[in-house]
């Protein structure tokens, strides 16, 4: 599988671009801002962009959505529950100091469950609210793509809207915890790490009276 991070926007998001290296078809997941720099690894691996994913609807993890539908004539894909921010991504973000770039209606809902396939590869949405009401994470390839409910050695703050420690805190534990140890784990701010390691070592998920 092709795999690159790049770090987009004032707040360092992981997008992540996947693909197939036999059909050249490919996915980008939270393309939070510098649709530039997005496109030009795009056009490095020579891939079909079938799906651009938003893991959750926050103002960093949406801000090149418009500029890649436009350039690479892709559809959006969302859970339902967080669309409504998407086009107030910079009224949020006006909040904090920065700006964004308001995106474009989904033109499709991630579902629990649901399949996300790109050439010969697949992966599943995983319903894992609690930063959100509709964040979602993307499991397959010995692979999980969490967004922001899940960090190395942290978890997604549930301060916001919509937020809920007690969702976050039962979506990593059985929609997360629950897959093999080895799985890597790619989130959406930060480095990688592993399934085991936030298990044995998370201090929010191994100490007394935490998630």
């Amino acid at each position: 599988m092709i795999l690159e991070t790049v770090v987009v926007g004032p707040l360092m998001v992981n997008c992540y671009i996947l693909g197939c290296e036999e059909t050249r078809e490919g996915i980008v997941i939270d393309p939070g801002g510098d649709a530039d720099r997005i496109l030009s690894v795009v056009a490095k691996h020579d891939l079909k962009i079938v799906s651009l994913i938003n893991t959750h609807g926050h103002f960093d993890h949406v801000g090149a959505n418009q500029a890649l539908m436009k350039s690479l004539g892709v559809g959006l894909l969302v859970h339902e529950l967080d669309a409504p921010m998407l086009d107030r991504a910079d009224d949020t973000a006006q909040k904090y100091g920065l700006r964004a770039v308001n995106s474009p209606a989904p033109t499709g809902f991630l579902r629990d469950g649901d399949l996300i396939s790109f050439g010969k590869y697949n992966l599943t949405v995983l319903h894992t609210p609690g930063h959100t009401l509709g964040g979602c994470s993307l499991y397959g390839e010995g692979m999980v793509f969490t967004g922001d409910t899940l960090f190395a050695d942290s978890v997604g703050r549930t301060d916001f809207p919509g937020g809920s420690s007690v969702a976050l805190g039962k979506s990593i534990r059985e929609k997360l915890l629950t897959l093999p140890d080895a799985t890597i784990v790619y989130p959406g701010h930060g480095p990688i790490t592993t399934i085991d390691h936030e298990r044995r070592h998370n201090p929010y998920l191994t100490t007394a009276g935490m998630l």
